[in-house]
């Protein structure tokens, strides 16, 4: 089994109970194999984010199956999708979400001690990811001490931290300058190839999109 997410049919419409149903997902097929980094383009309210969400396990569809490396995650109860989350998703946003009352390091340490993982081997992976994003020697320092791009090259190093098999971004790039965007869009994709997961990253820049292995585009009609 070469995918790592594959949508099948997968639909969603918000207050689909009400006067005034919203059809946001229509019959959405998609699928990411390993080591496949996928661009997702939209406009505004195409839905982009939402699949995003359910294919992250953050919401379920109303029809359609989402897979993850193979299994129907669809009607799953919450602890496997949890779990499933934990250990085989990585999450980057727009904005960091850093804890402000951390460290660079101690931001990566945490998620991976929640996840199992000892004080030594979690501190010297949070070394390493830190290392290869360029910032060993900001580590010890708070989220309101770093720029933009640091902060945000932190939130890549987090979402990497638990070594996922697929990362999911939404718009990554889309709080920063464009000339810093285009720097932490490189150390993002440069952190991909090199740790080889697979990734799907939604962004509206046709330029940055371009550099991805495929373009993946969803309408709002």
């Amino acid at each position: 089994m070469n995918e790592v997410l594959r949508l099948d049919g997968v639909t969603k419409t918000y207050g689909k109970d009400g006067p005034s149903p919203v059809p946001v997902l229509r019959g959405i097929d998609l699928t990411v194999d390993r080591g496949e980094v996928v661009a997702l383009v939209a406009p505004s309210g195409a839905g982009k984010s939402t699949l995003l969400h359910i294919a992250g396990l953050l919401d379920t569809p109303d029809g359609g199956q989402v897979y993850l490396s193979g299994r129907d995650m669809t009607g799953l109860p919450d602890k496997p999708r949890t779990e499933a989350r934990r250990n085989q998703l990585g999450f980057v946003y727009q904005f960091h979400h850093l804890l402000p009352e951390f460290s660079a390091a101690e931001n990566i340490i945490l998620p991976q001690l929640a996840n199992g993982s000892g004080q030594r081997a979690a501190a010297d992976r949070a070394a390493d990811l830190l290392d290869r994003v360029g910032l060993s020697h900001r580590a010890d320092h708070r989220p309101a001490a770093l720029s933009g791009g640091e902060q945000q090259r932190v939130a890549f190093c987090r979402a990497l931290a638990n070594a996922p098999a697929l990362l999911l971004a939404d718009e990554p790039t889309g709080n920063l300058d464009p000339a810093t965007s285009d720097r932490v869009f490189d150390v993002l994709m440069t952190l991909v190839r090199e740790t080889g997961l697979s990734a799907l990253i939604a962004t509206h820049n046709l330029e940055l999109a371009g550099r991805m292995d495929r373009i993946i585009r969803l309408g709002n009609d």
